[in-house]
């Protein structure tokens, strides 16, 4: 196979070339339902439209690969160093929701970190399996948290030898990195799979300036967000496979329950072109985005206002490197939160991936050059002006980020019954002492703070009661202004 070919790619345009007549789903019929019609929709559509068709004998089937897919799948996986690489158009939802469901029957019990993404509980929901939570590391400069240590990940391995696995997330939203190599080594040590949550990490071990990859790791089973940090389309992300402890037929069995009978032949293609650019230039293609987010970290340093980022060689107890590409921009004075840092960038036409009570995250893309950092300094300089006409209000922000509630040690199973248990709304500040009956995941990054069944102290209704009021959004609860919350009845 040509490396530097994108098979799913040219079999489509292939087709599409062919003048064929589509007698067939969807209903856009390749665009020319709109050939008509001078409109907007049509000249921004048209063109995805034309890649946009149902499995054909000339386009071949993600559930049952035999062709162009098949072929850009085993590309895929040489690219990035798996045995096998499955596609997905459900995001790293889907991966997650695949691993979990792959691995797990009624019953079973998985090892989890306690700050994985929602989609992983929503995963363990739908096997009916437990889950044996180990506390996340806190980094202590941020208070934001990261992996648990190898030594809790290998308590939690004595005490419950019945796991099916062990599951991470690496990195955190903040690029907060882990090397998993001795994690690796010690979950199978144990016999059993190494799963990792690798969404915002789909560049790592593609240039010499970014972390390793946990397949480079030795992890067992990876999923990676290709949509994020390379250039599929959204929805665009990769499910990694290498050795096997992994029961590849199950996950792919669960894959094509979970994901659409109908995928996205846009999105796969997508994928294929991604992988065809990291094969084709390597680490050149990283080139810009690399040099340009440096040249802005030593402007900011430079600068040396009230706007600061977290260091590229930043080091601490709780991580072992930085994603290079993810840039953490704070205000030092703690005169404005991270959501109305968010908002002042956004006002000058700077838009950040995700901001918290205290921090803005900026994702840099793998292309991203001179004028898109000069706009982003053109816009640090405007807020600096804003921070300094606002000084009264200097270190009026919080500097914690989160209650710390952990897990209990050592750990103890938690499982989610599917049955409806009576409960009932009260005011989030009357709360104390009370059992949750619903999920709290503030969005982005869709990290859970709060489970059914997990007791409300005083500390997590403030931090939940001070996120609602600076700006956050929040999915899984009802009342999604926090003002209420569900409870079990004492």
């Amino acid at each position: 196979m040509n490396r530097l070919q994108a098979p799913l790619f040219e079999a489509l345009v292939q087709h599409y070339e062919s003048e064929p007549v589509g007698f067939h789903v969807p209903g856009h019929g390749y665009g020319h339902i709109y050939e008509n019609e001078q409109s907007l929709a049509m000249s921004w559509l048209s063109g995805m439209m034309k890649l946009d068709v149902t499995e054909l004998s000339s386009t071949d089937d993600l559930h049952h690969p035999e062709t162009s897919i098949a072929e850009a799948q085993k590309l895929a996986a040489q690219c990035f160093g798996a045995d096998e690489t499955l596609f997905l158009v459900g995001g790293s939802t889907s991966g997650n929701l695949a691993m979990v469901l792959g691995v797990c029957e009624p019953g079973d019990l998985l090892i989890v970190q306690r700050n994985v993404h929602k989609s992983v509980i929503n995963g363990l929901k739908l096997a009916g399996a437990k889950a044996v939570f180990v506390t996340p590391r806190m980094d202590e400069g941020t208070g934001l948290p990261t992996t648990p240590s190898l030594e809790d990940i290998e308590q939690a391995l004595e005490l419950y030898p019945e796991a099916k696995a062990v599951m991470l997330t690496n990195p955190n939203y903040y690029g907060m990195t882990t090397k998993l190599t001795s994690y690796a080594e010690l979950v199978q040590r144990y016999d059993k799979p190494l799963l990792v949550d690798e969404a915002h990490g789909a560049h790592y071990g593609l240039h010499p300036a970014f972390p390793e990859s946990a397949i480079q790791a030795g992890a067992d089973a990876v999923v990676q967000s290709t949509h994020k940090t390379l250039s599929a389309l959204t929805m665009g992300a990769m499910l990694h496979l290498k050795g096997s402890r992994v029961p590849i037929a199950s996950i792919k069995e669960v894959l094509a329950a979970i994901q659409s009978s109908s995928p996205s032949f846009p999105i796969m293609a997508s994928l294929d072109v991604a992988r065809v650019m990291v094969d084709r230039y390597r680490a050149a293609w990283f080139e810009p985005g690399v040099a340009s987010v440096q040249a802005f970290r030593a402007w900011i340093e430079q600068e040396d206002g009230a706007l600061k980022v977290l260091p590229a060689d930043q080091t601490s107890s709780a991580y072992d490197s930085l994603d290079p590409l993810r840039v953490v921009l704070w205000d030092r004075t703690g005169t404005v939160t991270g959501f109305e840092l968010q908002k002042l960038l956004e006002e000058q036409g700077c838009w950040a991936e995700m901001a918290d009570i205290r921090h803005v995250v900026l994702v840099w893309g793998s292309r991203a050059g001179e004028d898109a950092m000069q706009k982003l300094q053109a816009a640090c300089k405007q807020i600096e002006y804003i921070i300094k006409a606002n000084s009264s209000k200097r270190g009026s922000v919080s500097t914690r980020y989160y209650p710390g509630i952990g897990s209990p040690n050592p750990p103890k199973p938690v499982e989610w019954s599917r049955k409806k248990r009576e409960h009932q709304r009260l005011p989030l500040v009357e709360s104390e002492g009370c059992e949750a009956a619903e999920l709290v995941v503030p969005y982005p990054p869709g990290i859970p703070i709060l489970y059914p069944g997990e007791v409300l102290t005083k500390e997590l209704i403030g931090y939940i009661s001070t996120l609602a009021g600076t700006g956050a959004k929040f999915q899984g609860a009802i009342d999604s202004t926090m003002q209420t919350i569900a409870v079990y009845p004492r």
